[in-house]
């Protein structure tokens, strides 16, 4: 059966262990321990998030311990996305996600940690009341600089660091001069010395920095070149040429989070002071490729070097995979300044330029061997694709960026999302343009996908109006597929083979018709399968599959494997259906396909009744209808889908009688569907 993906957990990797933090910890796993929400507040820098995670390290819950950052998030439509996004949730239903993702957490027994909420108080606050409603197995624990404001609600405040006070003799005794020394230590520098006048410097500089854990690490960096005394004695600071406004720094930010920023920035030249504000554009992580790319011009003609002085400086973290960030704090002192430079609306264009044209490079070559690869990187680079998105959604280049992402939308898990966004970009686009015809077309697949097939039907007629008037041919034939699909689902065969046979003459007109042609070829075999005629359908998918292996792409060859298991199946070799739908489940999951993944766990219910294992049968059919579930109706409101799964049904409680298969079933909606692991 189906391996649960829910045992691990998804928390950061430790990144130093906690100084002085012994009895916080304490009350802190005392409080996840009886209530279901608990949240950390406290400044900017006193070490919610690390606190939040080491607590969590230590939770023992049987569906395990997970982590959603939303520091990036900025959308409150977006919130309930980003948090199934970070636990593996998929993405697909027409009605509101956070419904999905509340039913989706209905029976676990785990803990979810929501990092950062401050800045989208409400809407935190809205997700975890109706999870903790859905869901009384779940506990939340929350760090923000402001409670929720829910009534179940525990808090628990967190302070700065105990400083020595003015003149003791012994700060080392004290927990911020400990992490202020280590930290230092490890960096190779040796702080204390052995001087006295060394160590009460130290105390002073805890004291001068109020004891907050990220301001100190900040500290650390600086007595690698500059001596505790001399640092301590160092007037004013450089941020506080900010003032308190919050619409200038973000509110109750603390003024010694501002001294150490600023002594970080006073270690900066001019060029890594210039990288430092034009990075802020990245609302999450980068490449250094990218940061290179939109960062340099004229006045930056070398933006390598500087960015590795900021990662040596720590303004910029990066990752043992390569991948940097800006830390909140530094983040919004950067675009702060990119404001005072007046840079602001040009780095924006510039974020979305180098998205947009990566976006189509990945679609122009997401048919061949690099397929993964580009959908890895569309799912790692999501934060930036959705603030180039938001940035010019309503314009000709957001609409680009939105249709060449087509593949993300449809194949690759994030169907609500991208129909948010296509319906926003073609709303606010109507000149009809190759980019428009493709947005259509694309909003019809995800339409389908979601079982609204009346909307699908009207936006690829449009799509396929759009594109005869332009000579689109490539556009004219996705249009007709999805009206093939359409016919298909509805049952009139002789229709959709029609279509599908059109749509497959006007691809084969087209120079380069990429993955619209390969698409079209298991629809095909599936139409002729369905009417009988398994012969041809057999040439269909043999040319097909020797195609497939020829480019190296994997998604629609998936398609093709789930499509041959239903024609074996159908002519009883149950061997060649189960590993052909093996081969489709495993694709599928690794592409984040969740609409091939629900396809494929329901052939295999099939296969499973057809051999004669109806305990089997029935925990696969329960495990489809979970993958189902999140499509917000069932079988994607698909007759052919639905007729297949009541047949297994059927067929499996006759064979095992109704309460063997009830528990069977129920044992089955548990199961995560991880790479189609199957026992």
């Amino acid at each position: 059966m189906m391996k649960t993906s829910w045992q691990t957990g998804n928390l950061p990797a430790e990144i130093g262990g906690l100084i002085g933090r012994s009895a916080e910890l304490a009350e802190l796993a005392r409080l996840i321990g009886e209530h279901t929400l608990v949240t950390v507040t406290g400044p900017a820098g006193v070490g919610k998030t690390r606190l939040a995670v080491e607590a969590a390290r230590a939770c023992r819950l049987p569906d395990g311990a997970w982590f959603a950052d939303l520091a990036a998030e900025r959308d409150a439509g977006l919130l309930a996305h980003g948090v199934s996004a970070a636990l593996g949730v998929g993405d697909q239903a027409a009605r509101p996600q956070r419904e999905v993702l509340a039913e989706r957490l209905a029976g676990k027994r785990m803990l979810l940690v929501l990092d950062t909420c401050e800045h989208m108080i409400a809407s935190c606050r809205e997700l975890a009341e109706a999870i903790l409603a859905a869901a009384p197995g779940v506990r939340i624990l929350a760090t923000s600089r402001r409670p929720l404001g829910l009534p179940q609600e525990r808090v628990l405040r967190l302070e700065p660091l105990a400083v020595p006070p003015t003149g003791d003799d012994r700060p080392e005794r004290y927990d911020a001069v400990r992490l202020l020394a280590r930290r230092a230590e490890a960096l190779g520098a040796r702080p204390e010395g052995g001087a006295a006048a060394d160590r009460r410097a130290l105390g002073e500089l805890c004291r001068r920095l109020d004891g907050i854990p990220f301001a100190l690490e900040l500290a650390a960096r600086r007595l690698r070149t500059i001596s505790p005394g001399e640092l301590a004695e160092r007037p004013g600071d450089v941020f506080s040429l900010l003032g308190d406004d919050p619409d200038r720094i973000a509110e109750g930010r603390h003024h010694s989070l501002r001294t150490a920023v600023g002594w970080s920035h006073e270690l900066c030249g001019p060029e890594e002071r210039l990288l430092w504000a034009r990075l802020s554009v990245f609302p999450g992580g980068f490449d250094i490729g990218s940061a290179i790319t939109v960062c340099t011009d004229d006045r930056l003609p070398d933006a390598a070097r500087p960015l590795a002085r900021l990662i040596e400086a720590s303004v910029v973290t990066r990752s043992t995979a390569g991948r940097c960030r800006l830390y909140a704090p530094m983040r919004e002192y950067g675009a702060f300044w990119l404001r005072e430079l007046g840079e602001e609306e040009e780095l924006r264009r510039r974020h979305h330029r180098h998205y947009r044209e990566a976006a189509v490079r990945a679609e122009a070559e997401w048919a061949g061997r690099v397929q993964l690869d580009w959908t890895d990187w569309a799912h790692r680079e999501y934060p930036n694709l959705r603030a180039a998105i938001e940035h010019t959604v309503t314009g000709p280049d957001g609409l680009e960026l939105v249709a060449a992402l087509w593949f993300l939308w449809f194949c690759a898990g994030r169907i609500t999302e991208g129909r948010r966004h296509l319906d926003r970009a073609l709303a606010h686009n109507r000149r009809p343009t190759p980019a428009r015809t493709k947005a259509l077309w694309a909003s019809a697949w995800v339409a389908l996908a979601q079982g609204d097939l009346a909307v699908a039907a009207d936006r690829s007629l449009e799509a396929l109006e759009e594109a005869t008037d332009q000579g689109d041919e490539a556009g004219a034939a996705s249009a007709v597929h999805v009206a093939a699909v359409l016919a298909m689902l509805r049952d009139d065969l002789d229709r959709a083979l029609k279509l599908v046979c059109e749509a497959i003459d006007l691809f084969a007109r087209v120079p380069d018709p990429g993955i619209g042609l390969a698409m079209a070829r298991p629809t095909l075999a599936l139409i002729l399968g369905r009417r009988g005629d398994h012969e041809r359908a057999d040439q269909v998918l043999q040319g097909h599959r020797a195609w497939c292996e020829r480019q190296g792409e994997v998604w629609s060859r998936s398609y093709g494997d789930y499509v041959r298991s239903v024609l074996e199946l159908g002519r009883g070799d149950l061997d060649a259906a189960e590993a052909h739908v093996h081969a489709a489940l495993a694709a599928k999951w690794r592409l984040g396909d969740m609409l091939g993944s629900a396809l494929a766990v329901d052939q295999l219910a099939a296969v499973a009744a057809a051999r004669g294992d109806g305990e089997r049968s029935a925990r696969l059919l329960g495990a489809g209808q979970r993958i189902w579930s999140a499509f917000g109706g069932p079988q994607a409101g698909a007759r052919a889908f639905a007729s297949g799964r009541h047949t297994t049904e059927h067929r499996v409680r006759s064979m095992i009688g109704d309460e063997r298969y009830e528990a069977a079933y129920a044992r089955g909606t548990s199961l995560e569907p991880g790479g189609g692991v199957i026992d």
